[in-house]
């Protein structure tokens, strides 16, 4: 059986060295290039842009009665109305 390739110390620091450069050479590039422009958001509904609207306003009287602990809760439920969750948490999640 053939005995296996014995790498010097030296070569194995070459070998380290060169994948190092590549590395740090390959970073640099990539980080040269702009970030991708972030996706246009999508126009809200006007039935979500008023529910929107409602929320900030009541929690605009919550705040202003100085019950800011950013808690509120709603017990409104309209008949038909289309889901606005996402949009909701679109809107407000830049806030927490």
């Amino acid at each position: 059986m053939p005995k296996p390739l014995r790498m010097s110390r030296r070569t194995w620091v070459a070998a380290w060295a060169v994948l190092c450069v590549a590395g740090i050479a390959t970073t640099a590039v990539l980080n040269a290039f702009p970030a991708p422009d972030p996706q246009p958001d999508e126009p809200v509904s006007a039935e979500c842009a008023e529910y929107i609207a409602d929320i900030e306003t009541q929690l605009a009287k919550a705040k202003a009665k100085g019950n800011d602990d950013g808690v509120l809760a709603f017990t409104r439920t309209r008949a038909g109305a289309e889901d606005c969750s996402d949009e909701i948490l679109g809107h407000f999640s830049g806030d927490r």
